[in-house]
C-alpha cells in the first residue's frame, strides 16, 4: 500500500496505527489525519526516536 492511499483510508487505517503506536492518543491520531509527516513527528515525540528511526518505523508498517 502506497502512502496515497492511507491518506484517503486513514479513518480505516488508523486504528492499526494505534495498535502499532500504542502511546498515540486517538486525538492525535485525528490531528495527523493521513499526514505522513504528522505521523512521523509524533512517533518522534511520544518515543523520543531519530527523525530516520520513526521514517524506518513508518517504513516498516507500511510494508507490513
Amino acid at each position: 500500500m502506497n502512502w496515497d492511499q492511507i491518506e484517503g483510508k486513514w479513518k480505516e487505517i488508523k486504528g492499526n496505527a494505534k495498535a502499532k503506536w500504542g502511546e498515540l492518543t486517538d486525538d492525535e491520531l485525528d490531528e495527523i489525519d493521513g499526514n505522513r509527516e504528522a505521523l512521523e513527528g509524533k512517533i518522534q515525540a511520544k518515543y523520543g526516536k531519530s527523525k530516520e528511526e520513526a521514517k524506518r518505523e513508518v517504513d516498516e508498517w507500511l510494508n507490513s
